[in-house]
């Protein structure tokens, strides 16, 4: 421990008093800290005032993935002020979604966007979002900030977040399934993959001259989005779209 220390100013001298806490991280949690971080206890010197959220966050870990926080055997909040020699034990948030499932996706996951579109998710997507106005967004609609970016994930606003952890779409559809419990609440094909309005059915003969020849021979059933006018039939894309269904749901089934 570095209390009182020593530092010179040209003729002046003062005295600068650092405090150490001990920080463990658990689970997941793990993900976010260096190799040789993870898994034992990181000893953190620190001057003045400081939250358990600020120190673990100097240590890259984003608020809205940490769950339960004690503090010498204690259970507290974020907020609690760390002290000299505090042994602090950080758990990942438990699975689960605490809000309504509704989504804002960074600029750089526009395939995960659509695979939750094609799922049933109200989810809101840009590709040209900045790092302010995203996290205005989430506080304001109480929406869940999905991204890779775990800086984002630390502005103060946001309350409720996932930083992803796999480059692969696909995979990135099953761990949103899997953290926030979402496998009862699909529901494929309900909502529009180009602006995110639910869909709504249409009678075949209403959209008769918008519909390619072999498609009026071939389907009878057709929704249409009433935003954007986008026509949905069950063609050659509902099959794939049901096997990436049944996948999601046998590996949850799986980690279960």
């Amino acid at each position: 421990m570095f209390a009182g220390e020593f530092c010179e100013t040209g003729n002046a001298e003062y005295n600068i008093d650092m405090s150490m806490a001990h920080f463990l991280f658990h689970g997941r949690l793990n993900y976010f800290l260096s190799r040789e971080q993870r898994g034992g206890e990181i000893n953190i010197n620190f001057q003045g005032r400081q939250s358990v959220k600020h120190l673990a966050e100097s240590l890259g870990v984003p608020h809205p993935e940490i769950g339960r926080v004690q503090v010498n055997g204690r259970e507290e909040a974020l907020g609690y002020i760390t002290e000299d020699e505090d042994i602090v034990h950080i758990h990942p948030i438990e699975n689960g979604c605490p809000i309504e499932p509704r989504f804002l996706l960074d600029c750089h996951l526009e395939r995960l966007n659509a695979h939750l579109r094609m799922l049933g998710f109200d989810c809101l997507y840009e590709n040209n979002y900045d790092d302010l106005p995203m996290a205005k967004i989430a506080a304001s609609e109480e929406r869940i900030l999905l991204t890779r970016d775990r800086r984002l994930l630390m502005r103060k606003m946001i309350v409720h977040g996932y930083c992803l952890r796999s480059l692969d779409p696909l995979e990135q559809v099953t761990e949103v399934i899997q953290r926030f419990e979402l496998v009862r609440k699909i529901k494929p094909f309900h909502r529009c993959l180009r602006c995110n309005h639910t869909l709504q059915a249409v009678d075949k003969d209403a959209i008769l001259e918008r519909i390619e020849p072999l498609t009026k021979q071939y389907f009878d059933s057709f929704h249409i989005c009433p935003a954007c006018g986008q026509i949905y039939w069950k063609g050659s894309h509902y099959e794939r779209m049901q096997n990436l269904v049944e996948n999601i749901r046998k590996a949850h089934d799986a980690c279960i």
